[in-house]
């Protein structure tokens, strides 16, 4: 049995993958749930929060943890029903809740979240090397193309 070269790209097979794909869906549902359950759900604690901006790092997360997890997991769609849902609760909070109000800082800090997530996952996908990228991230040249 050969061994491969050292610089040769390891993949998982393919039944690993199915079964953290599955997972990685799994936990995105659970995370949604969960933002829903925060933003419309959960009655606000009486009392001073733990650090200034608590509230607002919280949205950050809300919407950017579920935001990283889809775009990893290759569900633009998902992404954008994020960014959509983040457009909206605020005015949502406000008429279907009685101890939340609308606050465009929140629908800041959801978009910020969201635009974070969007970079780290871009920095991390261009700092991969080209041979554990996705075969469908890179895209051949045209034949016949020059360059």
């Amino acid at each position: 049995m050969s061994t491969p070269p050292p610089d040769a790209a390891w993949a998982p097979p393919a039944a690993v993958m199915t079964v953290c794909r599955g997972l990685g869906w799994l936990l995105l549902l659970t995370l949604l749930a969960a933002q829903v359950w925060g933003l419309y759900l959960l009655t606000p604690g009486a009392g001073e929060p733990y650090f200034q901006g608590q509230d607002k790092v919280a949205h950050a997360l809300l919407f950017g943890v579920p935001t990283t997890l889809a775009f990893l997991l290759g569900a633009r769609l998902v992404v954008l029903g994020i960014l959509l849902h983040a457009v909206v609760s605020e005015p949502l909070q406000g008429l279907l809740t009685t101890t939340r109000t609308a606050d465009v800082w929140d629908l800041v800090a959801d978009v910020v979240g969201i635009g974070l997530a969007v970079a780290l996952v871009l920095v991390l996908r261009a700092r991969r090397p080209a041979a554990v990228r996705p075969a469908d991230a890179a895209v051949p040249a045209a034949a016949g193309s020059r360059r």
